[in-house]
């Protein structure tokens, strides 16, 4: 079984309130995108867990790969057999763009569906929020206004059909931990939802990331990014997530991957 684990891109970004948990209440919308990874689950020909990466270097013990995570927390439920899976890593870490996630939520829809285990999206959302709190977004494909931790979602109408997206991730990683670590919380007068009813030509005034003030302090050079989009010609850009990842949305092809140059970049038109 070979599935494609995609990301998403978070349109504004708020961090309300420290929990009592040591987490953080947020509100942020979450679209998701085509930039992805690859996912390969075959039954263990000799009955031996087999985990497998290529592409980006994934860092770490394979036991704390959020994958390995997620096939274990299955296996203890359901009882399943030792399985091979094979992750090829396209999308960058440490961007924002929730790849990560992804690729655990897509473990748990891909051995429920392997095995026919019949878990309902519901319970899916609830194992994935074990693993991470923007995990459950990628149990469905739906835009999502998410809040609590992040694993609370209620699905939204918004589309930004056939506007283009252009995402630039330099060689730089931030971590969730290092971002929340260094985050001043401020207050918000407006609601996000009222902000995103409006035309896309106005959330340049309005629709904010919190991780971007310290992001920008840090790495000045993600600043000058985002104005490189605006200069281009972005309609609206943002940091996305709590990661380096910027992103211009544009109303017709954009075409500067030779200035960005030799940052990662994606682009692709919304659908």
């Amino acid at each position: 079984m070979l599935r494609f684990p995609y990301s998403k891109i978070n349109l504004g970004l708020r961090v309300l309130r420290k929990r009592s948990d040591a987490f953080h209440d947020i509100e942020t919308i979450m679209y998701p995108i085509g930039l992805s990874d690859a996912l390969e689950i075959i039954k263990s020909p000799d009955d031996i867990f087999r985990w497998q990466t290529s592409g980006i270097d994934i860092p770490g013990e394979d036991a704390h790969n959020l994958c390995v995570k997620a096939f274990k927390l299955i296996q203890d439920s359901y009882h399943i057999p030792d399985v091979k899976m094979h992750l090829h890593k396209n999308i960058p870490m440490g961007a924002g763009l929730g790849g990560g996630s992804s690729d655990a939520a897509f473990t748990l829809r891909m051995l429920n569906e392997y095995f026919g285990l019949g878990i309902e999206s519901g319970k899916l959302k609830l194992l994935a929020a074990k693993l991470g709190s923007d995990c459950p977004f990628f149990i469905d494909n739906l835009v999502s206004l998410a809040s609590g931790r992040g694993e609370s979602l209620e699905p939204i109408s918004l589309s930004l059909k056939d506007y283009f997206l252009l995402i630039v991730k330099p060689d730089i990683h931030i971590t969730t931990a290092e971002a929340y670590a260094n985050l001043n919380i401020k207050e918000h007068k407006q609601g996000l939802l009222d902000i995103i009813r409006q035309p896309i030509s106005t959330w340049k005034e309005s629709l904010y990331n919190d991780f971007e003030s310290y992001v920008f302090n840090k790495h000045p050079e993600v600043a000058k990014l985002k104005s490189l989009l605006y200069e281009q010609g972005a309609i609206y850009a943002s940091l996305t997530g709590s990661g380096s990842a910027i992103y211009g949305i544009f109303t017709e092809d954009p075409s500067i991957e030779q200035e960005l140059a030799p940052h990662f970049t994606w682009k692709e038109q919304l659908k």
